[in-house]
């Protein structure tokens, strides 16, 4: 299969590798400033070269100016070059969390229903559902600051011990990546025990699986797209709350959204497939509205809607 017709999983798992491997190195050796030419360099040739990347990110700001009603976001050369600078952005700024230079006074923790509290007071853990939509690698600053929780992010990379490695050798003592490719018992124990023992599951709800994962078509900014049915499988398999969080750049500091979602979702065997639906339309909807606060930081750059052959 070549490029154009990949998953964005078969694309990204070993460029994903390779730059964080790229970017811990970076942060032990070089620092923002050195790096940040390097880095801008590199996004501008995909900018340039990545005709894919360009038309995908332009269909999303298309959608959301449509959806949201604000003409002012629809898309053009320039936008569509601003979002990939606020991806080079958000990459530099993932060296300053591994180099330990983020502290919660460059956050603003935005928890009106006190979730942070109720999880360090000795509570069972709860699942946290984000999305590529700012820099959910500040979730870092939760787990390592403060009242020092343990961060479990499930992914479907095959490389999770290897990147474990990687955030070990970056500092992340208390962050911790858990494939989910396949929610076998023997995981569904682990992160059972893991919520048990007071601990945050972290999961992004906006890209489905590489291998035949369950998926839902919702409407997402107006059109209907794929999104996993994963977050919400688990939080009514694992009878946890599932919560949303949200990490988003304005005026140079980070302003972290937690916020209550699920306090649990049931069905029955003859449902099942509604309920999962319906929360996982309430998600879209909650991650658009997210999107028109900050349209240029939701970094998927491959076509969502796949309404083009590629």
């Amino acid at each position: 299969m070549n490029d154009a017709g990949q998953h964005w999983a078969a694309q990204g798992e070993r460029g994903s590798l390779l730059l964080m491997r790229f970017t811990a190195w970076a942060a032990r050796t070089l620092g923002r400033r050195l790096i940040a030419p390097l880095l801008y360099s590199i996004v501008f040739y995909f900018f340039l070269f990545g005709r894919r990347a360009r038309r995908s990110a332009r269909e999303y700001q298309d959608n959301l100016a449509r959806w949201s009603g604000q003409a002012g976001l629809r898309p053009n050369t320039r936008s569509v070059f601003r979002q990939f600078l606020a991806f080079a952005d958000s990459l530099l700024d993932k060296l300053d969390v591994w180099n330990g230079k983020l502290d919660m006074r460059d956050i603003e923790l935005l928890d009106p229903a006190g979730l942070r509290q109720k999880t360090s007071s000795g509570q069972r853990g709860q699942l946290l559902v984000g999305a590529h939509l700012g820099n959910l690698e500040v979730c870092r600053a939760l787990a390592e600051l403060g009242e020092q929780v343990r961060m479990n992010v499930l992914v479907h990379t095959r490389h999770a011990e290897r990147f474990n490695r990687l955030l070990g050798e970056a500092g992340a003592s208390r962050l911790r990546l858990i494939q989910v490719s396949e929610l076998d018992p023997a995981i569904m124990l682990q992160l059972s025990e893991r919520l048990d023992n007071g601990e945050w599951l972290a999961i992004a709800g906006d890209r489905v699986p590489l291998h035949g994962g369950r998926r839902s078509r919702v409407d997402f900014l107006g059109k209907p797209a794929d999104f996993p049915q994963g977050p919400w499988l688990l939080a009514g398999l694992l009878q946890c709350p599932a919560s949303l969080l949200f990490c988003i750049k304005h005026g140079g500091r980070y302003r972290i959204h937690l916020e209550p979602f699920a306090e649990r979702i049931h069905w029955r065997r003859n449902d099942r497939q509604q309920v999962i639906s319906e929360w996982t339309q309430r998600y879209a909807l909650r991650l658009g509205e997210h999107c028109a606060q900050a349209p240029l930081q939701w970094f998927n750059f491959y076509p969502f809607w796949k309404s083009h052959d590629d």
